[in-house]
């Protein structure tokens, strides 16, 4: 039978790791984890982990480690198939039937396998003998110590196009093009594809040498500097990432993985003492291998050279990643000094300066907001409104629609901070304050009486039933707030007219500020008093700044976001003829957000609801 990866991360997916120690084994609760002594050595202190999120256990003092089917296969002694056959049964799944085809590809890996962990111990060969002293002095010159080269394998392939077959004659050769490591020409004849090279190995998650990577040992025009063996039925450069198999025992001691541009980064890494580093594989990083990341850690740093390619490098990354975001699941930057690379930083500063620096990353937020700022000059109001429309096109990536709404708000909130600096204090009117909040701010200009009239009604017309309503008052009150919104408040105007008249109020009352409004507009100015609507604190006396400002963010980001929905939704609706299959799917989606939204709203209206110390059927918003 065939048992594919794809297959037993549903089989992973459907069992509770925990659930299934725990018959054996006694758990304790301990955050996100359970804990326990190991079962797999005598001890007395816990230092066994089991990770229900990340569907692994881990004992930190005999180092075991596995998902679900090596707990079955290494505590109770069963063999694989058993194992699966059990956990299928549990978790109602299908074992997958017997595949001729993928029996046959699994035995021709094996014997690629043999192909190249030979040519890996002659490569090595080659490094230390009289061919390789020349490549040897190389890699002194380079700083890398015997022990660095040990342990990363490094070797030489001499200047010759027929060396391989000569040097592994019990295989085809064939076999030696199917590794990449001879090129076939049009014409039938073959070639060694790697000369005059220092040799790196490539390995799997399990230590196998699946490829390779050479390097001049002089630049020269014309040349690729590194080459990496092409994608081969071993070999995929997106789904690889280099010394992954040394790395993940490491990120499991120091809680992190570091993500570089280039082999030989890692290897000056390690060789600093920083061995939780990888590489991808002369490629900007794949889905797949950020998946691969996550599953080591919740969030990896990747580190970039300082200069414009390594900043290129970091956006691509970022703009790949975004996308792909969830709870607990993010990156984190560095950008290294201009014009060094880790090697560089390392050799001119020490281990102590790259240390450093990787415990101040940036996060992708700070990040992604700095380069956008930094990509072109902003001193017009249109150079402006780019930088905006940028960083907003990068959030409508972000799928999970909380960390999207969340990283909206944010980044929204900064520029207007950087767009709308504080102006000079404009002369206060010493007119005598009257209503409820005497320590308000004074206006420079009178707003309009038919703003003042749209306000007025909008508070007033049912804001004990009507969300709209005391979000409208909420502004209202705190009218320094209403810039901070202007976005979701214009989207909203446009899919909701009722709506539109008394947003369009708020944006001239915006405009009437002086700088730092802090608190509401006194009605003795002729404007309107917002009510006080106990379930909400932005509509409260007395509630902290903090807290008013982040409910009624919520609120906006709610109200906007469901009829932006439902208009995508009727647009959606029309075009079923011209693409039936495209509409269902984007229909379902849109549905399911909707579904979201929804329950997102009634929780809002039942929790301010509670804060009522009276309640009675009425106070429910309608919204919900």
């Amino acid at each position: 039978m065939t048992i594919t990866p794809q297959w037993k991360d549903e089989l992973r997916a459907r069992i509770t790791l925990s659930t299934v120690i725990m018959r054996t084994e006694k758990l304790v609760k301990k955050g996100r984890e359970w804990t326990a002594c190991c079962p797999f050595h005598d001890e007395k202190t816990p230092s066994f982990y089991v990770n229900d999120q990340k569907q692994f256990y881990h004992c930190f003092g005999c180092g075991a480690h596995g998902d679900v089917i090596s707990w079955m296969t290494e505590q109770r002694g069963l063999s694989f198939i058993d194992a699966v056959k059990e956990l299928a049964a549990e978790a109602g799944m299908e074992v997958p039937a017997p595949d001729p085809a993928a029996a046959k590809r699994a035995e021709k890996r094996a014997e690629l396998i043999d192909v190249t962990t030979e040519a890996q111990d002659w490569f090595v060969d080659q490094l230390r003998g009289s061919a390789g002293r020349e490549a040897l002095a190389y890699l002194n010159r380079r700083g890398l110590k015997p022990d660095t080269l040990r342990e990363f394998g490094f070797g030489y392939a001499p200047e010759s196009k027929q060396a391989l077959p000569n040097a592994l004659p019990r295989f085809d050769d064939s076999m030696l093009v199917d590794t990449g490591m001879r090129i076939r020409t049009d014409d039938g004849t073959t070639y060694d594809r790697f000369r005059g090279r220092v040799m790196l190995p490539i390995q799997d998650a399990r230590g196998r040498v699946i490829a390779f990577g050479g390097r001049i040992l002089q630049d020269r025009d014309g040349v690729a500097k590194y080459l990496n063996s092409p994608d081969t039925p071993l070999f995929d450069k997106g789904r690889t990432l280099y010394n992954l198999h040394r790395a993940a025992p490491a990120s499991r001691q120091t809680g992190r993985v570091v993500v570089v541009e280039g082999y030989m980064d890692v290897v000056a890494l390690a060789q600093a003492g920083i061995k939780d580093a990888v590489a991808p594989l002369g490629t900007a990083l794949t889905e797949m291998q950020l998946e691969m990341l996550w599953r080591m850690i919740e969030v990896p740093v990747l580190c970039f050279d300082g200069d414009r390619a390594g900043q290129k490098a970091a956006m691509r990354a970022i703009s790949r990643a975004l996308p792909m975001l969830a709870p607990m699941r993010s990156l984190s930057i560095v950008r290294l000094p201009s014009g060094l690379d880790p090697d560089d930083l390392i050799n001119e500063q020490g281990a102590s300066a790259m240390a450093k620096l990787l415990e101040n990353s940036n996060s992708l937020l700070d990040t992604l907001w700095e380069f956008e700022r930094d990509a072109m000059p902003l001193e017009s109001p249109e150079s402006k409104a780019g930088f905006k429309k940028r960083l907003m096109d990068h959030v409508d990536t972000i799928q999970d629609r909380d960390i999207q709404s969340l990283y909206r708000r944010e980044l929204l909130d900064r520029f207007s901070a950087f767009a709308y600096p504080p102006r000079a204090p404009r002369q206060q009117s010493h007119q005598p304050r009257r209503g409820p909040w005497k320590n308000s701010t004074s206006l420079n200009h009178t707003l309009s009486s038919d703003a003042r009239s749209t306000l007025q009604k909008a508070m007033a017309g049912g804001q004990r039933t009507d969300l709209l309503s005391a979000v409208i008052a909420g502004l209202v009150r705190h009218p320094g707030e209403i810039s901070r919104h202007a976005e979701p408040l214009t989207r909203l105007a446009k899919h909701d007219q009722n709506a539109a008249p008394a947003i369009e109020s708020l944006i001239e009352l915006s405009e009437t500020l002086d700088s730092h409004p802090q608190s509401a507009i006194s009605d003795a100015q002729g404007y309107p008093a917002p009510p006080e609507d106990i379930r909400y604190a932005f509509l409260r006396e007395g509630t902290p700044p903090g807290e008013a400002r982040e409910e009624l963010a919520e609120a906006v980001s709610l109200l906007a976001h469901k009829p932006a929905l439902e208009a995508a939704m009727a647009a959606t609706i029309a075009r079923f003829e011209e693409d039936p299959e495209g509409s269902f799917a984007e229909q379902a989606r849109l549905r399911e957000q909707l579904t979201t939204v929804d329950e997102r709203l009634k929780a809002f209206g039942r929790r301010k609801a509670g804060t009522s110390p009276v309640r009675d059927d009425n106070s429910v918003s309608s919204d919900t």
